[in-house]
């Protein structure tokens, strides 16, 4: 009795909570409910006070870049960055400022992910039914990326919506930056510390909004940087000529708002009249007046800019090629970079037949041994961004020669050096065969299509001597853009021409080029071509859907270069790319390969094909020249081209010969019909385990 007396004192606690604990929970829930209201009240209160900070029209910040003093203290509550990049790249977050990161794509276009923004802007900034108020009160700044390179559209988007803004009423807090990929002409040697500096300038001037300053803006008063508002004495301007600056100021971005990347649009002799009251058959007058300073300014800062321009920067030195982010993203690719402008890389193929699993379609084709071929580039740099190209557009673009130049012996040194490391990796590895390991050690031939245009390299006559010399064969590529370069080469072991695309259109589309008269070049390389006498290829790669349809373009164009050779091949797909709308559906089956060379043969009596490298999704098309008794002769005799190399170097050039000099006969299993389809025999092919069938011809 004792024990269960016991037992009920101690659990009556217990029994009393569970007895109250609909009177526990109402006090939970009410004490909840309270400290809910309580936050839902101060950040009201935080949200009015907000408010009340921000100006409810820009003429309560600034009238035409000046500030009014008359008006109570201005704070800024937040930032809200828009961001519009194709890579996303430009993506930064924090929170009510306005600013707008923005990047021009192909022919001046904005990226997928500003687009729709962009046409809404448009149409709106010219839509009377939203008026020239509707963004009145908001405050922002644009900052554009864009490379220089193209001229004809250099930062066009930002550009554009720095003007739509202004044009719907909205006040620029900071003038327009500017980004510039090419290092040359960047103000500040990349994009990125043109960013940076533009930043800089944006943040000191967010704090001064932020504590309440009054930070001025130039009026145009000024000359240098001289301002006249910041000099002791000055005196404030009056309400109403403030509406009239305010006035002409509008006038004048309307007819060109998109000009200037800042709001220093007046020059310091206009004070006069600017200020005063202006008849309106006077303001004709005054706006020329404008327009001819503001020339005069442009190409003051022009002459200013000459050496900047030329690639030098602070030092008097010209710029590197290979700027910091550069080197990081090649790097991350597998490029072994050399000096400013060059890199080589170990390709697949040489891997494979360092294997026995095979060699290239150059081997299939010409008799290279893959396994000591080494690709390299003098030049980083093209002047094209084609849809397909295989490095994702990391490398720099350029239409001329304006970085720092390293010399072709260090180029050549560093890249054997680079590539003879790789093949070193591969000692040991299961599968790689000895004697191919000992031969890969000793280069033999150059591939000069690593990326980029090696053409643009001013030194490139003395690289090719140098890769001669050391009895390496050079098959050089070129984007026919470079036509007085191309009559200036010294002869090559073979020299191609990328043919990407039969009309203008399709080669505007598919290569993307710098050149405004990038289809005279074109066709003024090929013509370039037809003179030259040793080996000269055209290499075509097929886009499905893009330029598969061309083929009496494409018969043309094979009448005036007369090449000797044609590669047709489908292109490879390398992945998703941002800066590409390749997809798998673009790359042709091999037997559409074959079926559009029959049919381009058909329109080019002097031609027939000659081989087929299945693995690659590539045929070789061949002038008949090289079809004597019947056999096909498209490999190459490297040693009787060194002979014949060396004679034309020791005769000053006089002595020289042709493609058909150097010419060897081409293996059965490498032409096209044989049951090899192409693969060398002495290897063996290898078979991915578990393959799921592939889309497309590769």
């Amino acid at each position: 009795m004792d024990l269960s007396v016991d037992t009920w004192d101690l659990s009556s606690p217990l029994i009393s909570l569970w007895i109250n604990r609909f009177y526990i929970y109402l006090g939970f829930a009410v004490s909840i409910s309270l400290w809910i209201c309580l936050q839902i009240v101060s950040k009201t209160q935080d949200r009015n006070l907000q408010e009340k900070s921000v100006p409810k029209a820009p003429q309560n910040l600034m009238t035409n870049g000046y500030v009014s003093l008359q008006e109570k203290d201005i704070f800024v509550s937040g930032v809200k960055i828009f961001y519009g990049s194709q890579t996303g790249t430009a993506k930064v977050t924090s929170k009510n400022v306005c600013v707008f990161l923005v990047a021009t794509y192909t022919d001046g276009r904005p990226t997928e992910s500003a687009e729709w923004f962009c046409k809404w802007l448009e149409e709106a900034s010219s839509d009377f039914r939203f008026g020239k108020s509707y963004l009145k009160g908001m405050r922002y700044a644009v900052f554009g990326l864009g490379n220089s390179a193209y001229s004809s559209h250099f930062n066009k988007v930002g550009k554009n919506v720095d003007k739509w803004l202004w044009m719907l009423g909205a006040h620029r807090v900071m003038s327009r930056g500017e980004g510039d990929c090419d290092v040359v002409k960047s103000k500040h040697g990349s994009i990125e510390a043109d960013f940076r500096a533009w930043k800089t300038k944006f943040i000191s001037q967010l704090q001064a909004l932020q504590k309440g300053e009054r930070k001025k803006y130039c009026g145009g008063h000024c000359k240098k940087g001289k301002c006249e508002s910041h000099q002791h004495g000055s005196e404030e301007r009056e309400e109403g000529s403030h509406e009239q600056d305010e006035l002409h100021h509008r006038d004048t971005e309307e007819e060109e708002p998109f000009e200037s990347s800042s709001e220093e649009e007046f020059g310091g002799e206009d004070r006069q009249s600017l200020n005063s009251i202006v008849d309106v058959e006077d303001l004709g007058k005054i706006m020329d007046h404008v327009k001819k300073e503001k020339r005069e300014k442009e190409q003051q800062e022009e002459k200013s800019g000459l050496f900047r321009n030329m690639g030098r920067n602070e030092d008097g030195e010209r710029r590197a090629m290979i700027t910091a982010a550069l080197r990081e993203a090649l790097t991350k690719q597998g490029y072994q970079l050399i000096g400013s402008h060059s890199g080589v890389k170990l390709c697949r193929w040489t891997k494979s037949m360092l294997r026995g699993r095979g060699g290239c379609y150059k081997h299939t084709f010409y008799g290279i041994e893959s396994h000591r071929c080494m690709e390299t580039t003098p030049s980083l740099a093209c002047a094209n961004k084609c849809v397909f190209c295989w490095r994702h557009h990391t490398n720099p673009v350029g239409t001329e020669w304006r970085w720092k130049m390293d010399q072709p012996e260090m180029i050549l040194k560093e890249a054997v050096e680079n590539h003879q490391n790789m093949i070193k990796q591969f000692k040991g590895v299961p599968g790689v065969k000895a004697e191919r390991f000992e031969e890969g050690m000793t280069v033999k031939h150059c591939a000069l299509s690593l990326v980029g245009e090696p053409i643009m390299y001013p030194e490139i006559n003395r690289f090719l001597k140098l890769l001669h010399q050391c009895k390496i064969s050079s098959f050089l590529v070129t984007n026919a853009q470079f036509p007085a370069e191309i009559r200036n080469l010294k002869p090559v072991t073979q020299l191609y021409v990328s043919v990407d695309a039969s009309t203008k259109e399709s080669l505007k589309k598919i290569d993307r080029p710098l050149f405004k008269d990038f289809w005279q070049r074109f066709l003024d390389s090929l013509k370039a071509l037809a003179a030259k006498q040793q080996r000269t290829v055209y290499r075509l790669t097929l886009v499905k859907a893009w330029n598969v349809d061309e083929l009496q373009a494409y018969a043309q164009l094979v009448f005036l270069g007369n090449p000797d050779f044609i590669e047709v091949k489908g292109v490879t797909y390398c992945g998703e790319s941002s800066a590409s709308s390749l997809t798998m559906a673009h790359v042709p089956w091999h037997e559409e390969v074959v079926q559009f060379v029959r049919e381009l043969v058909d329109l080019i009596p002097d031609y027939e094909i000659a081989c087929e490298h299945e693995h690659s999704n590539c045929l070789l098309i061949a002038h008949k020249k090289f079809k004597i008794g019947g056999e096909w002769w498209t490999w190459i005799d490297y040693n009787r081209f060194q002979e014949l190399i060396q004679e034309y170097e020791d005769s000053g050039g006089s002595k020289t010969f042709s493609a058909k000099d150097y010419m060897a006969r081409t293996p059965h299993w490498a032409l096209f019909g044989a049951n090899e389809r192409g693969f060398d025999p002495k290897d063996t092919r290898h078979q991915r385990k578990n393959k799921s069938k592939a889309i497309s011809g590769c």
